[in-house]
């Protein structure tokens, strides 16, 4: 008996249906060129893992609880934010500034609401001893709340001591709240820690749980990638750095110990970064809007020292694009020099631009990228960039002594980003992060001086051997950047 359809036709017919039907989906959401060409080339290429993952990952979709508790939010976050901005912390000299920092601040202040507030403390520190051992310090020193954010909690060596620590904490009534990323701390999550944690009257929250149920109302890969300590509401913590211990965090990955920085801050700013880790606890737990506030010491912080520091965070939701946008504004003020750090290097048109015209007039420009990361993808597309960006000067140099994770952007050593975003898309489209920008010489030089190290266990790419890479090398790469906007 013959088949009213041939098998083939079938098949070209249901090809043909998955292209038309994401491509429409496409265009109706509207997402950057780049990103809606990366999605039909899958759908093309691969029509059945295209239309899953394009429905499993393609759109921001945050869930119906977590749009209602945002909306909640919305109005007393507002309210707050409009008294902040008519204190005298708030209040910036900005003639003793380079002209774009004026700017910018306005900038951050339309995209997240959150001004420059004047009068802060920066303690910037190295190493995973150091930082931790700060850490420790305080969490051993707190009176009344203490409030952890990371992306990754891994047991093991000084990580367990901050989970004793804060055990310690909260038996002498210490009000301790722990919030982790359920995909990130996931291995963490299962062990026995958060159950001690727990057991001593810590709340543990994971942020953003992941599942195939839950795959069906929110996009599973939607990450809080913040890493934030604030103690008492007076001293706050932030950077590039996860709870772990790096001589036993992904010992088998083959990449070398992460190499990590921090800020601790004290003055007007801790407020600010206070307040996006409690706007994160209210939006994973259930808890009311005026008992958060009162609990979390979130209120107004004396001036500690001269730094003027702007909190930016971003997201999916809110303040969407605010840290790209305000780093294609550094990078279009800078006159003289600009060092990069970044472990994930896969910039979108907009930051590629940005960086080859900073060189293309003549601006010094350094890109400091570990020779091995973790994901191979990532390290192919990341190396399809370089000839791109050397063919105009761009300094790349090879970071050899770890997996340098540190995320810092210093511009003519007076403007400075650190802190928790990546200079790929993830980072600055989809992940939830948040970021300092200071305008403040002192800093910008101790921070320039941090990336100067990073510069003596470096080895400088070479254009000309570059260009000389194996034919199938440069296809890899080039394959792995069609790629990119969906990293």
């Amino acid at each position: 008996m013959d088949l009213p359809w041939h098998p083939t036709t079938v098949l070209v017919a249901v090809h043909a249906v998955i292209i038309a039907s994401v491509g429409l989906r496409v265009v109706m959401v509207r997402p950057v060129p780049s990103v809606a060409l990366a999605w039909m080339f899958l759908v093309v290429l691969l029509p059945g893992i295209g239309l899953f993952s394009y429905l499993t990952f393609g759109e921001r979709r945050l869930g119906g609880r977590r749009a209602r508790r945002l909306a909640e939010l919305r109005q007393p976050y507002m309210q707050r934010l409009r008294e902040i901005l008519q204190r005298r912390s708030a209040q910036v000299d900005w003639t003793q500034l380079p002209e774009a920092c004026a700017s910018m601040n306005q900038l951050g202040v339309t995209m997240a609401g959150i001004p420059t507030l004047t009068g802060n403390d920066l303690q910037l520190l190295t190493g995973a001893e150091q930082v931790l051992a700060a850490i420790l310090q305080d969490v051993d020193l707190a009176r009344s709340t203490l409030h952890m954010q990371f992306y990754i909690w891994h047991p093991g060596g000084i990580a367990d001591e901050m989970v004793d620590a804060v055990v310690r904490a909260a038996g002498r009534g210490v009000a301790c709240g722990i919030l982790v990323d359920a995909l990130g701390s996931s291995a963490w999550l299962g062990g026995g820690q958060p159950e001690r944690l727990r057991a001593a009257g810590v709340k543990v929250i994971a942020a953003m749980p992941t599942g195939p149920v839950r795959a069906v109302f929110r996009r599973n890969d939607l990450r809080n990638h913040r890493k934030i300590v604030v103690v008492d509401g007076d001293v706050a913590y932030t950077g590039s750095m996860n709870l772990v211990d790096p001589r036993y965090f992904k010992r088998t990955a083959a990449v070398g110990q992460w190499v990590d920085a921090m800020v601790r801050l004290r003055g007007p700013a801790v407020e600010a970064i206070n307040g996006v880790l409690l706007s994160d606890w209210f939006l994973e737990t259930s808890v009311r809007i005026d008992q958060l506030i009162g609990s979390g010491d979130l209120r107004e912080r004396p001036r500690e020292g001269t730094a003027n520091v702007q909190v930016l965070p971003s997201g999916p939701a809110g303040t969407g694009d605010a840290i790209l946008q305000m780093l294609l504004m550094m990078l279009y003020a800078a006159r003289h020099r600009v060092i990069i750090t970044t472990p994930y290097f896969v910039p979108d048109e907009a930051m590629l631009r940005a960086i080859r015209s900073a060189a293309a007039r003549g601006v010094e420009v350094t890109l400091i990228v570990p020779a091995k990361v973790d994901s191979l993808l990532v390290r192919h597309a990341s190396r399809s960039y370089y000839e791109d960006l050397m063919a105009v000067g761009v300094r790349i140099q090879s970071y050899g002594g770890g997996l340098l994770h540190t995320k810092s952007v210093v511009v003519d050593e007076q403007i400075a980003m650190f802190g928790t975003a990546n200079l790929d898309m993830r980072s600055l489209w989809l992940n939830y992060e948040v970021s300092l920008f200071v305008y403040d010489a002192d800093f910008g030089a101790r921070l320039h001086a941090l990336q100067e190290r990073y510069l003596l266990d470096c080895t400088p790419v070479d254009a000309a051997a570059w260009r000389r890479r194996a034919l199938p090398q440069r296809l890899v790469e080039n394959l792995a950047r069609l790629f990119s906007p969906l990293l």
